[in-house]
Order: structure tokens, then sequence, then C-alpha cells
């Protein structure tokens, strides 16, 4: 009965800041203003839920400046902790599927984020494309999932190429970011919200402007990946 109480505060929460979110994109095309509203959606989620953030590793990051945020993910709520904990202008990559949501995916679809269609190579490469174009006019940092999908069992899943396509041609350093807790409180395929804690650890940027090669690409893959399994203790 909880769960229900809560998804339905999260619902209207949802619609209303979906509502002001598509009000700021059309008197604001700075993103500033929408911004904060990205700040205060994820934020009544948590306090909704009952879910508390502690972040270790910000003195890591210039909260100014912009970067590529690579996270593991294994829980839904890993975009709204990473949305609420990520102190920087943040844009996200998201499937298109979201944009048929009336109002929550149209103001995705006319914000910052990037629409992906994961079953179009092109169409993707087109995406990450975009998502450069975002960064060098807005500087705007962009998070992605390299996993590509939530994984079942909590271990961090093989990395998928494309953040780190972008990552080699957008020269911006990236962010390992790990995630711990979500699995616990939202596991995938549960209809259960429990209340906890989720903690966020930001590693220390890598710089990208030195990845030529393919192999350059997949060196890097290896690198971030092999330091959120070192970072991972769920």
């Amino acid at each position: 009965m909880i769960t229900y109480l809560k998804i339905f505060l999260i619902v209207i929460h949802t619609f209303v800041c979906s509502v002001f979110g598509l009000i700021f994109i059309f008197i604001d095309r700075s993103f500033t203003l929408y911004h904060y509203i990205a700040k205060i959606y994820p934020g009544g989620i948590l306090l909704i839920s009952g879910i508390t953030i502690k972040r270790t590793g910000l003195e890591n990051i210039d909260k100014k400046a912009t970067y590529i945020f690579a996270s593991n993910h294994s829980s839904h709520l890993d975009i709204t902790a990473l949305q609420w904990g990520v102190p920087n202008r943040l844009s996200m990559i998201f499937k298109k599927e979201l944009v048929k949501i009336p109002f929550f995916g149209w103001q995705l679809y006319l914000g910052p984020y990037v629409v992906v269609d994961r079953k179009d190579p092109q169409a993707a490469r087109k995406s990450l494309e975009k998502a450069k174009r975002i960064m060098d006019t807005k500087k705007i940092s962009v998070l992605v999932f390299p996993e590509g999908t939530r994984s079942k069992t909590g271990e961090v899943q093989s990395f998928k190429r494309g953040a780190f396509y972008l990552a080699a041609r957008s020269g911006y350093p990236i962010v390992p970011i790990t995630i711990n807790g979500t699995a616990k409180i939202l596991p995938k395929g549960a209809f259960k919200l429990n209340r906890g804690t989720i903690y966020l650890h930001f590693d220390k940027p890598i710089p990208t402007d030195g990845i030529k090669t393919k192999q350059d690409e997949l060196e890097l893959m290896e690198r971030v990946r092999n330091i959120i399994i070192s970072n991972k203790k769920d």
C-alpha cells in the first residue's frame, strides 16, 4: 500500500515538473532554468521515497566543467540518483520509446537530452554527434550508461563502445561514477520501492584528448569499467 502511495505522489510530481520543464524550455534556450527543475524533480522523488544519497569523490571534479559521466546501471533509480547527485549541468541519452509519454517524454525530447534508437546503429551514431554538439555549444555534461541496459545481477556487465566513441570525438574528460545501493531499493523487475541510502562515488576525470584509434577507445573502455568494478560494493 505504501509503495502505491509513493508511486501516486511521484506521478503527480512528475507531471508538475514536466509542465514547468516545458515552459522553461520555451522561455530560456540556454536551459539554465531547466537545469533547476532537473534538480528539483529527482530531489522530490527521493524525498517521497525516503531515500538519501551519500556522495564521495566530489573533490575530483570541477562543478563548472564539461564531462562525460560514465556509470554502472542496475536500477531505474540510477537515473534519479545521478540527476540529483551530479553537480554539473547534465544531459542524458535516453531511448526513443520515452518520447511517447505525455508531458514527461515531450520535455525530454525538447530539452537538452539526446534521443537514441538502440536498434539503428546509424541513428545511434547521429545521437552521439548531437550529444557532442550540446557539450560544445551549451557546455552541458553528458551522462551515459556504457552497459546499455540494467544489470539483472548487480554485477557490472560488459561495456558498449558508444560512450567512448563520444569521448574520443569530443575530447572531453570522462568521469567514472560508481553507484551502490539502488538495486536493493528498487531491484530490476520488482514492484516495491524501499527506503534506503544510495552511494555515489566520483572518480578522477580521465583525459581523452589523446584517444585517436579504436584500440585507444577499447583500452579506455576497459580502464573505466575496471575502475567502476573496483568501487562496486553490492
